[in-house]
């Protein structure tokens, strides 16, 4: 089956709102053996929607849209999908009924063009929406297949994983199992990575393999099929362990974690605190970390040292390091390191110091960047590294190598 989704909104034309309904429609179609071919996005407009459908039904079995299913009159999908298939608009008294008691459990008026979200489409399967009002549907023209689903994530994405994805599974007699499993690394580029494997990317069947990269890392995501749940998993330990034979020094997690999620994890198994002296990334590091559930019991507190005076008077780096070694330098990252821990009492002090841009500074080109670490009883240790990109992109991946070379170092500790 190959399908298209059919993003409905002219916000998203605008740019108001970024279309991730998108990706995440793709990753689980993806994961029934759905291809998907086409993205398409089109405003509140029934014409430009209808010439939309038209151009989606010649190339694709299964056309699903997001959007364009509330109360109001530039909510124009069913509608414009009824007159096209020439199908009825139905009222669903389930869904009226779970309507009314929303306002009435939320205690607010319920306007007259609300009940609009309960009429569906002639002989479509209702997908209730545990999250919202408007429900989603499944039509079978016995030509195609329409799904329609609300704009909101926070309704679609839920609708679609209870209601939507059995449905799917259902229409497609799908015997075979299909799992997915995300495998993300970090300090190697696509190009790389995807050289050194590209003899299994390129002889792949089953399971599949599908590299993607973004904000510095690259993620590959495997994809097995067998009757057998046992079989597929073993296909995709099968793949995972020729692809970590050859990149594993550069693989971190798995699925939806991240670089800090999995540097809190190792703090927490071995009983370890951490505090953070940050200069060029301005508080970011702790900002992110503090983001984690259970951060609490493992940040101790950190300093945004942001100018020399605090480098030299709050964090004590001696003055001879800052005219002798500049603060751009690995002895200065050293010092903060170390006397963050002190000053906070933590078991680890880490610290970021370097040159963001747009300048350069102490005659350092932009993108030079130093870590140190500290962990109790160890040598301090720093890294540098010479980042290209944006500002921003040096500070956000400055703060995920200070992860990296933290978790390699607690794996180090862990292993011994």
């Amino acid at each position: 089956m190959n399908a298209e989704i059919i993003a409905v909104g002219s916000e998203l034309l605008l740019g108001q709102i970024v279309n991730t309904n998108a990706r995440f429609l793709s990753q689980q179609l993806a994961d029934l053996g759905i291809n998907v071919y086409f993205h398409t996005v089109v405003g509140d407009n029934p014409n430009r929607l209808k010439a939309a459908i038209e151009i989606a039904e010649s190339r694709s079995d299964f056309l699903i849209f997001t959007g364009g299913l509330g109360p109001t009159k530039d909510d124009l999908t069913k509608e414009t999908i009824a007159k096209h298939l020439n199908r009825q608009l139905l009222m669903d008294n389930h869904a009226l009924q779970l309507i009314e008691q929303f306002f009435e459990r939320t205690n607010r008026v319920m306007t007259e063009n609300n009940i609009k979200q309960a009429i569906v489409l002639q002989g479509s399967q209702v997908l209730p929406n545990d999250h919202g009002m408007a429900p989603g549907m499944l039509l079978d023209s016995k030509t195609h297949l329409y799904m329609l689903l609300p704009g909101p994530p926070k309704e679609m994405e839920p609708m679609f994983l209870k209601y939507g994805y059995s449905l799917l599974r259902s229409k497609l007699n799908a015997e075979d199992t299909i799992i997915s499993r995300v495998l993300r690394f970090f300090g190697i580029g696509e190009a790389m990575l995807e050289t050194e494997i590209e003899d299994l990317i390129d002889s792949q069947s089953n399971p599949t393999i599908a590299p993607l990269a973004s904000d510095g890392e690259v993620t590959l995501r495997l994809t097995a099929k067998h009757k057998q749940m046992e079989t597929a998993l073993q296909l995709l330990d099968d793949a995972e362990q020729a692809i970590l034979a050859r990149v594993g020094e550069f693989f971190y997690g798995y699925d939806d974690t991240s670089l800090m999620l999995e540097t809190s994890k190792l703090l927490k198994e071995q009983g370890l605190t951490i505090s953070c002296a940050e200069s060029l990334t301005g508080g970011m590091f702790q900002q992110t970390f503090t983001s984690i559930p259970g951060a609490g019991s493992l940040l101790k507190g950190g300093v945004v040292c942001y100018t020399n005076e605090v480098k030299a008077d709050v964090l004590k780096v001696s003055r001879d390091t800052i005219s002798r070694d500049g603060v751009v330098s690995a002895q200065c990252a050293a010092e903060l390191a170390t006397n963050v821990s002190r000053l906070m009492n933590s078991d680890i002090g880490i610290s970021f110091t370097g040159v963001a841009g747009p300048d350069e500074l102490e005659g350092k080109p932009v993108g030079t960047v130093f870590i140190g670490i500290q962990i109790k009883g160890k040598p301090v240790h720093t890294e540098k590294l010479k980042l290209g990109g944006t500002r921003e992109s040096i500070r956000v991946r400055s703060v995920k190598y200070g992860c990296y070379f933290l978790i390699k170092h607690l794996k180090e500790i862990q292993n011994v």
